[in-house]
């Protein structure tokens, strides 16, 4: 394949050069001429391990870094184009597409537009960016979105000072498009590749980069505002703190989905009670821990905004019978102290959805005794599939994976597990 880059900074610079070594002619776009004249003679920008022998393979061989004044052959010869580009955000934290809109007029300045070619955003650019802004930028040029060209976005999750590694060892490729003829297209660029090539809606391809960065962010913030705690308490030899957490074998030993995975809020004896309790103190010795403070926030308001989804999914009607799969805090346990399940029972209750029945492997008893509710009690699966109009998974039980197959009956899952 032929593929246009615009853009030759760490991530353009990369992308084309990753692009070569699948065996692909690039052509890369710079338009700083002292960058262009660097690359053109071989020397980096920056320094990134192994893009040096990367561009010394691949220079006017597979890799042809050009200035503008080229551009129109690059574009008639391009079975797709990148756009690598900087989008820098404003006071107002919203990402400046100046460079990217900009990018992307030089490309149609020079098209022809006999062949179909995919237009692909590479830069970090925030979720529903290429739905509501970049595809009615194009049609009001009067183009056809999956006619004339396609569109799509392609996060990179490069590190500085692993790039090329990042790049070419993958943990995932992810492409958010919008036609099947543009998915064609990139699966083509990515043919060699062995890592999964994911392909996704345009908002949850561009969702997925932040999901990932402001994890991080938070992560870095989280230890940051924990040290402050501890310093503001007293007494705390925080490194020595944080080198002991890190050997809970819940990170050495399980994966990411074992926390960063959504739900209908944390429940239990342990994390209410613990979290409450570390706030209660630092705001007592004098340091409002807010990402604390939003924690709970989040976690208390999950109830609300859960029995509001339901009610979206299940309608108007009051009298539906709907059916909780679910009433522990979490599966393998009969605990049901603090549980989400109680708490949306009684969300849904003051709406006025009064015809309710509940459902758990084990925890049914635990359940009753704890929360005198006025709700219907299943002793059975089968039971609640049978009596229910509507159904809602509320704890993620592994023998509810099956309910959609089991019935036809709507089926709102809170736990995202199906």
């Amino acid at each position: 394949m032929v593929i246009t880059v615009f853009g030759l900074g760490f991530v353009g610079l990369t992308t084309s050069l990753g692009f070569a070594e699948y065996g692909h002619k690039v052509y890369g776009v710079e338009i700083s001429p002292s960058r262009l004249s660097g690359i053109q003679e071989g020397r980096l920008p920056f320094l990134e391990p192994g893009l040096d022998e990367a561009l010394t393979r691949h220079l006017g061989n597979r890799f042809f870094p050009i200035g503008t004044d080229q551009l129109q052959r690059a574009v008639a010869e391009s079975d797709c184009i990148y756009y690598c580009v900087g989008t820098p955000y404003g006071k107002d934290g919203q990402a400046d597409l100046t460079y990217l809109l900009g990018a992307i007029d030089q490309t149609l300045e020079v098209r022809d537009g006999n062949r179909y070619q995919v237009l692909v955003v590479k830069s970090t650019i925030p979720p529903s960016t290429t739905s509501q802004k970049i595809i009615p930028y194009l049609q009001e040029k009067g183009l056809k979105v999956g006619v004339d060209v396609g569109v799509a976005n392609n996060p990179e999750f490069l590190r500085e000072g692993h790039c090329w590694d990042d790049f070419i060892h993958a943990d995932r490729i992810v492409l958010g498009v919008s036609d099947d003829r543009s998915a064609q297209v990139l699966r083509e660029v990515y043919a060699t590749v062995s890592e999964p090539v994911l392909c996704v809606s345009l908002n949850t391809g561009e969702f997925i980069k932040y999901l990932s960065n402001t994890l991080l962010a938070t992560l870095i913030s989280y230890s940051n505002e924990m040290s402050m705690v501890a310093d503001t308490i007293g007494g705390i030899d925080v490194a020595e703190a944080f080198r002991i957490l890190h050997m809970d074998k819940r990170w050495g030993g399980a994966t990411m989905a074992s926390y960063v995975y959504p739900g209908c809020g944390y429940g239990g004896y342990c994390l209410p009670k613990d979290t409450n309790a570390l706030y209660a103190v630092s705001r007592s010795a004098g340091f409002d821990a807010q990402i604390l403070h939003h924690v709970i926030d989040t976690n208390d308001h999950m109830p609300e905004f859960i029995a509001q989804k339901i009610i979206r999914a299940i309608g108007a009607d009051k009298q539906q019978r709907i059916g909780i799969l679910g009433l522990s805090f979490k599966p393998g346990s009969d605990d049901v102290r603090d549980t989400p399940s109680a708490k949306i029972i009684q969300a849904l209750l003051d709406a006025g959805y009064n015809n309710i029945c509940g459902y758990d492997p084990v925890a049914i008893d635990e359940f009753r005794n704890h929360y005198p509710l006025p709700i219907d009690y299943v002793a059975d699966y089968d039971g609640i599939l049978s009596e229910s109009q509507a159904l809602v998974i509320t704890t993620a039980w592994p023998e509810f994976g099956d309910v959609r197959k089991r019935t036809d009956k709507p089926v709102i899952d809170c736990r995202y597990m199906l």
